[in-house]
């Protein structure tokens, strides 16, 4: 199979439109996960119309209502999840998924039913909250699953005993006792802490999301106008690395928007000067770089 082309981007209009709405979301009293996500889809992809939005959220409360009514057990929703979304619907996930951008865009997944760790994870968030689980999103290093039963601050007693921790990248598989330490130490050599299975907040969650999405554009040159979006809705955070400014500066240079670009690291030198006067004149360095490209 050749390589599928990404989705074509939104216009000018709709992209405004998409991120005004994101930004509000993102800093509203309960920021809505599927919404989120589903905005990022928007701005990666043009075709997605509010009809398409609509129709997205719909499919999740359609799944949540295929459920069966409270299955009690933290243990019991998890075996529940995995038969309904893992196999009666095939929702899992493959190597191959990491090379393509649809796999980090929530109506995609939805309708492919393949897609990175942490989409899969939205998938069955968003479709287990809807049926009232007790549910909450695990981001472990460099693989996300899901855990059903009691969320923060249950590390103590017979309430961490009760939690299920669930990989939907593998179908929904239920992971015993060293699975989670397996899948940390495969993906990052790193040991597991207590910290790592705290609840993820949402916000923590599509930040991740629009990580990949950075992390896929930046080995692809070509698509550098993807790796643009998905820093500027990173900005939109409420909370945000100071260092995805630079970055955003860096990849204008690449672009060929000298004058912007220079204008941002100069700008980002300015904040950087106060803490590391070594990293601020360095920057001022590049923005002298990008400048002389104009000549």
């Amino acid at each position: 199979m050749g390589h599928p082309h990404p989705p074509q981007p939104p216009s000018p209009e709709r992209s405004a439109e998409v991120r005004r709405r994101f930004a509000e979301e993102a800093r509203s009293e309960r920021p809505d996960l599927a919404t989120l996500c589903l905005l990022v889809g928007a701005e990666a992809d043009g075709a997605l119309d509010e009809p398409a939005l609509d129709a997205a959220q719909v499919e999740l409360d359609r799944l949540a209502g295929e459920l069966p009514f409270r299955p009690g057990t933290p243990r019991a929703w998890a075996e529940a999840l995995r038969d309904l979304l893992g196999e009666r619907y095939g929702f899992r996930g493959a190597a191959a998924d990491y090379q393509r951008l649809e796999s980090s865009l929530l109506h995609e997944v939805l309708l492919r039913r393949r897609g990175l760790p942490i989409l899969l994870s939205v998938v069955w968030l968003e479709v287990a909250r809807r049926a009232g689980a007790p549910v909450f999103g695990v981001a472990l290093p460099g693989h996300f699953v899901i855990g059903f039963g009691a969320g923060r601050g249950a590390e103590t007693g017979d309430a961490a005993a009760d939690r299920v921790l669930v990989d939907p990248f593998d179908g929904g598989r239920l992971l015993g006792g060293k699975d989670a330490e397996v899948l940390v130490a495969g993906a990052t050599g790193a040991e597991l802490r207590p910290s790592m299975l705290e609840p993820a907040a949402p916000l923590e969650v599509v930040s991740r999301v629009l990580n990949n999405v950075r992390a896929w554009a930046a080995g692809r040159p070509e698509q550098s106008a993807v790796g643009l979006w998905a820093i500027e809705l990173a900005l939109l955070l409420p909370a945000h690395a100071a260092r995805l400014r630079y970055e955003r500066a860096r990849l204008l240079v690449q672009r060929g928007e000298f004058v912007v670009g220079a204008g941002e690291l100069e700008a980002y030198a300015e904040v950087v000067g106060a803490v590391d006067d070594g990293v601020a004149e360095a920057v001022r360095g590049e923005a002298r770089a990008a400048r002389a490209m104009l000549n």
